[in-house]
């Protein structure tokens, strides 16, 4: 089976739904949850949908095999003070973060599976923006208090 067309696992899928009710805690629901085609990116979605409840996930093809441009692309189609979710893959959410920071190496910013981050874009995504939080996927499930 190809990777791209792996599901997420049953191990991952109670991970993230933990995580997920973490990030719920911290975060106000997005008013928009884009997520890439890959069937294991869509799981995601789906449980963060739930966590965050009244969402429905938006397939973004621009976050399956895309560019750091075409995500941005993407991101200028909604209103300015919109909070936008994303849900991807490394190393292309790594780059898009460094990207949205005004930062040069992605690559210490890379997300481990179920990793989140938020950040300010009050100039919208073509202005460099301000990180509020990066956390681990082991943080958020334990912010979940399960």
């Amino acid at each position: 089976m190809r990777d791209d067309d792996r599901p997420l696992t049953p191990e991952g899928k109670e991970k993230f739904r933990v995580a997920a009710k973490g990030l719920a805690r911290i975060a106000h629901r997005p008013d928009v949850l884009l997520t890439s085609p890959l069937p294991r990116a869509r799981a995601t979605a789906e449980i963060a949908a739930r966590a965050f409840k009244r969402i429905t996930p938006t397939v973004d093809a621009a976050l399956a095999l895309g560019s750091v441009a075409g995500i941005v692309a993407a991101l200028k189609t909604h209103p300015l003070g919109a909070t936008v979710a994303i849900v991807g893959h490394e190393p292309l959410l790594s780059a898009l973060l460094a990207h949205l920071l005004g930062a040069v190496h992605g690559e210490r910013l890379a997300f481990k599976k179920g990793g989140a981050a938020l950040v300010d874009l009050p100039d919208g995504p073509s202005s460099a923006g301000r990180l509020i939080w990066f956390l681990k996927p082991r943080v958020l499930r334990a912010l979940a208090g399960d």
